[in-house]
């Protein structure tokens, strides 16, 4: 029995609770059983909800009161995976203790250094090896949703915008996008996740120019309508560039700046800066979208959630 214990809100985001659900498809198609934790949130509860996903909730940082090992007995779990960014050291102790393997994703949480695997496709920071006991980094270990390679295809032209900021866009940075477009005269797709708060600021903008998408039930369906998407620098950029369509990025937070110039390196995006200085440039642009689909193509692989369960399983 494996678990995903994954941590989501509107300020930390939902990137964990999709990769989450990523693992778990691809683990659930190779035979394994999963349960899956999260913190009780509302924006993680919709989303789990709306996908039919069976959930426990857990109070994911008071890791002292015992509920870990005791959902570790309880549950038969021999392999606990934690999305939690940054786990604590209590917490993979009490993992551990209770006899399960731990695992952990793109943590910079002192825990991290107990995790018997530590799948680091991107790693957050400069320089320095992640710590763990066994590390895997590299683009092929992304985990993104298997669905995605039904949908890959080469774009060879600009014909429909997408703009999606993740599925809680903490900084509102949707409004300022809209924005920009607005005052470009280009239309587009709205897609909104389901920890988006800036209701009042979205309807100020509404209109034909835009078409809202609320809580599409699948990202990489609605991507495979369009030829090129403004994102946040988080997982979606990957999976958009994994399915061939090119991105602008603009970092909501300091560590997906790292992204944001790692994609654009490969040719897949266009960074568009820090949501503190943001280069709305790009958009005046005729930008070359046959060469940046054909450059995501071959620098993003699909099938990473394969080989990460494959690990997994090894365990």
């Amino acid at each position: 029995m494996f678990a995903i214990c994954i941590e989501g809100s509107h300020t930390r985001g939902l990137g964990h609770l999709f990769r989450g659900l990523a693992l778990l498809r691809a683990l659930e198609s190779r035979g394994a059983a999963v349960r899956f934790y999260a913190n009780d949130d509302p924006a993680v509860a919709r989303a789990l909800e709306e996908r039919g996903q069976p959930w426990t909730r857990v109070p994911l940082r008071d890791a002292a009161s015992g509920w870990i090992s005791e959902r570790v007995r309880a549950d038969g779990i021999r392999t606990w995976i934690a999305d939690c960014f940054e786990t604590s050291v209590a917490h993979a102790r009490a993992v551990r203790d209770a006899g399960a393997r731990f695992v952990t994703f793109n943590d910079r949480g002192p825990g991290a250094a107990h995790a018997d695997l530590h799948v680091c496709a991107v790693p957050l920071d400069e320089g320095g090896a992640p710590p763990g006991r066994r590390v895997l980094t590299g683009m092929a270990y992304l985990v993104l949703d298997p669905v995605l390679r039904t949908y890959r295809r080469q774009r060879t032209a600009l014909g429909s915008l997408v703009v999606s900021m993740g599925g809680a866009d903490t900084y509102g940075l949707t409004i300022e996008v809209l924005r920009a477009l607005r005052a470009r005269r280009r239309q587009a797709t709205v897609v909104v996740g389901p920890g988006f708060a800036h209701e009042r600021e979205l309807a100020g903008l509404a209109g034909e120019d835009f078409l809202l998408r609320r809580s599409v039930a699948s990202l990489a369906e609605e991507f495979a309508r369009h030829d090129l998407a403004i994102t946040a620098g988080g997982v979606t950029p990957f999976e958009a560039n994994a399915a061939g369509l090119p991105c602008v990025i603009i970092a909501a937070e300091p560590w997906e700046e790292r992204a944001g110039r790692l994609l654009a390196g490969l040719g897949g995006c266009r960074y568009a800066g820090s949501r503190h200085a943001i280069d709305f440039g790009a958009l005046d642009e005729a930008l070359p979208v046959e060469r940046m689909s054909a450059a995501a193509l071959a620098a993003v692989p699909a099938d990473g959630a394969d080989r990460v369960a494959a690990e997994l399983l090894a365990l």
